[in-house]
């Protein structure tokens, strides 16, 4: 294991979140609030802590799939131990474990919120609450390879470890320029968004603050209602944007390079895109059947909560929690498909799922002709064994963690559909669940040690298990 080069990295990482800091701080001065000591004392720390690890200087600046899967796994832990500070230094979330909760919640973009009166946070608390959401929406590490050298070449580890999907592949030929394109296309559609929410009548604060939530998928409100409290005009452009930031960002890169056929052919593309239209059709009948609610409004809502769910953003407009079971069932099917691979949606991802299903189906075909050879093929290649036995993998350990972690947090004794679709939420990094945890309630109703447990599985949900599981593992440590 080589320790100085971790630590190293760390460093770099850390002066990061301190120079990211700035932002919620000039907020801080614009708007004259009185967190100018929160902030300052953050960066402070960040910066001391940041320049003794970054003088660690590794003899050997080669990096290896172990070094790569530690240094992500560390880093996030790191960023929202750090990133909590200013929560709990201001007093506004005086809780240092709810603070830890809020600020792992905003990288994961999971958008799962200990409180119970958002609108009575200050405006530059909300701001890097949310900015944690765009942060980690594309990657922390992303955006580090995207502004630093590479590590002779070796970068491509950290990228693995930290993009979501069953493949990774680069772009171009470096990993670095894949970084940078990766990350000038989430910018771009980001200020896209920030411009038509400023065009539908929103302040600019509220339009840069909501398009961080909707960028990262994250789902992080401003105000008690979500975003019940806009206008349709701006609803129905958050709803859009969710939809567009849980497409794989290879598809955009196949467009600005003018292959548009090869990315509507994109297989990935037409589930998710069916799965969506297929699941608002759903709820919206039945929400007109069994609440009597105008085609137009039962369209708009369905359409409005499958895409906040489908791509684990969690915004709403309105209390889902009161819909017939029907439709509660179908968002809870989708909370665990998610988003695309390569998207900054989470859940399963729509690609394993559909490679799963493939492989259900073929087993179910040997069983009737044993000796027929049927090969699984995704985008009209042959997917190789090794990735569909990732994919079976990864599912058996996502549902060993939502059994494993309902069963911890069942400690406190809330009702089941709370605890489970709770859990659920977390290591999907959905955000709003049903019951207590529904669109109107929040997580606070969890004991301090189910808030750690519910911390540990959107980490794990957000980085897809591997590089936090890898920390827990002896032989990570050893160098055997």
């Amino acid at each position: 294991m080589n320790y100085k080069l971790i630590f190293h990295t760390i460093g770099k990482i850390l002066l990061i979140e301190a120079i990211l800091l700035i932002f919620p701080l000039i907020v801080n001065f614009i708007y004259q609030e009185e967190n100018l000591f929160a902030f300052a004392l953050t960066i402070s720390i960040l910066m001391v802590v940041g320049t003794l690890l970054i003088m660690i200087k590794p003899k050997n600046k080669r990096m290896f799939v172990r070094e790569g899967f530690v240094i992500v796994g560390l880093a996030w832990i790191v960023l929202s131990l750090f990133g909590a500070l200013p929560f709990t230094l201001s007093g506004e979330i005086p809780n240092y474990i709810n603070a830890v909760f809020e600020t792992v919640s905003g990288f994961t973009t999971t958008g799962a919120s200990i409180l119970n009166d958002v609108e009575a946070m200050s405006k530059s608390m909300l701001f890097w609450r949310s900015f944690t959401h765009w942060i980690g929406g594309m990657g922390v590490l992303v955006f580090v390879l995207a502004i630093l050298p590479n590590s002779e070449g070796q970068n491509i580890y950290l990228l693995k470890a930290e993009s979501t999907g069953p493949q990774v592949g680069k772009l171009v030929s470096k990993v670095r320029f894949t970084a940078r394109i990766l990350y000038v296309i989430y910018f771009v559609i980001t200020l896209l968004e920030v411009i038509l929410l400023l065009v539908g009548g929103n302040s600019l604060y509220e339009s840069i603050v909501m398009s961080f939530g909707t960028a990262g998928t994250g789902g992080f409100g401003i105000y008690a209602d979500s975003v019940g409290g806009f206008n349709i005009y701006s609803q129905v452009v958050i709803a859009i944007f969710m939809m567009l930031f849980g497409i794989n960002f290879n598809i955009y890169y196949l467009v600005i390079i003018g292959k548009i056929k090869q990315a509507i052919k994109s297989e990935e593309l037409r589930w998710y895109f069916g799965i969506i239209l297929l699941s608002t059709t759903m709820i919206t009948i039945n929400l007109m059947v069994n609440l009597n609610q105008t085609f137009g409004i039962a369209l708009k809502d369905a359409y409005f909560q499958v895409s906040s769910i489908m791509t684990t953003t969690g915004f709403s407009t309105v209390d889902f929690n009161l819909w017939p079971t029907f439709s509660k069932t179908i968002l809870i099917i989708i909370m665990f498909v998610g988003g695309c691979a390569g998207s900054t949606g989470g859940g399963i991802k729509v690609s394993r799922m559909v490679i799963l299903f493939k492989s259900l189906k073929r087993e179910v075909q040997k069983l009737l002709h044993p000796n027929s050879v049927a090969p699984i093929k995704m985008e009209g290649e042959v997917v190789e064994g090794s990735v569909v036995k990732g994919v079976n993998i990864y599912f058996a350990f996502v549902m060993i963690l939502l059994f494993i972690g309902t069963l911890l947090v069942s400690f406190d004794g809330l009702d089941f559909t709370s605890t489970f679709t709770g859990v659920i939420a977390c290591i999907n990094n959905i955000g709003p669940g049903l019951n207590l945890v529904g669109p109107m309630g929040n997580f606070d109703c969890f004991s301090y040690f189910s808030k750690i447990i519910l911390s540990v599985l959107m980490l794990i949900g957000r980085l897809e298990v591997y590089p936090i599981l890898i920390l827990f593992l002896p032989k990570t440590w050893t160098g055997k």
